[in-house]
């Protein structure tokens, strides 16, 4: 019964975490960095001034691995031992919640998947030193353009889906008409994203800038 307890305790406390890790520093990380390449549509000057103060950052891997690896790899693999525990039938039993479970989990591998793809392709490849020019070139390839767009979709999906777990896992949202204000929320964040992520990527596909007409030093 002690052993027992004590599992389910460390279960407890590490679901928590997993949700909490979800939010900050990973969602914040993406929020960030959305934001950052946004500047891809104001102009290429923009982009690559922020590109290379961020490239430029002091202990640069150091943090990025407390903060962001460290943590992103904790959230997927935990995330990937719920879901290997957990059930779900959304043929027999195709209630919302279990779409949402289902969806949630699926989101997350394709979200790894991609983190991972462009991890290797903008910061191994690329030796850590990425252009306008660079991004640009690389999103002229179809299949890369389509990856990049199923990726931003997944991770905004899982993103916004996880505002509405962390709250209901937190005890922020006890009650229905809470728990349906964050889902509301939730269901904001991840359409914004994706919508963002979306229009950087197509901008920076077809080298548009529509920021760049009211935004200081937005020249080309």
């Amino acid at each position: 019964m002690a052993v027992a307890a004590s599992n389910s305790r460390t279960s407890y406390i590490l679901d928590k975490l997993q949700s909490l890790s979800g939010i900050v520093p990973i969602g914040a990380f993406l929020a960030e960095h959305i934001w950052s390449n946004s500047y891809a549509l104001v102009s290429p000057a923009k982009y690559n001034d922020v590109s290379s103060e961020l490239q430029q950052v002091p202990w640069r891997i150091f943090v990025e691995t407390a903060v962001l690896w460290l943590p992103l790899l904790f959230h997927s693999l935990y995330g990937f031992y719920i879901w290997w525990k957990g059930k779900s039938n959304i043929t027999a039993h195709p209630w919302m919640s279990n779409w949402m479970y289902t969806l949630q989990r699926w989101t997350g591998l394709i979200a790894f998947v991609f983190i991972a793809w462009h991890l290797y392709t903008q910061r191994y490849e690329g030796h850590g030193v990425t252009s306008y020019a660079d991004v640009q070139q690389f999103l002229t390839n179809p299949w890369n353009l389509t990856f990049y767009i199923i990726g931003l979709l997944a991770a905004s999906f899982h993103l916004g889906n996880g505002v509405w777990n962390f709250a209901c896992k937190w005890g922020i949202a006890v009650s229905v008409r809470s728990q349906r204000a964050f889902g509301l929320l939730g269901a904001a964040v991840g359409v914004s994203f994706a919508l963002a992520g979306i229009a950087i990527v197509i901008g920076l596909h077809y080298g548009a800038f529509p920021l760049g007409g009211y935004v200081t030093g937005g020249g080309q």
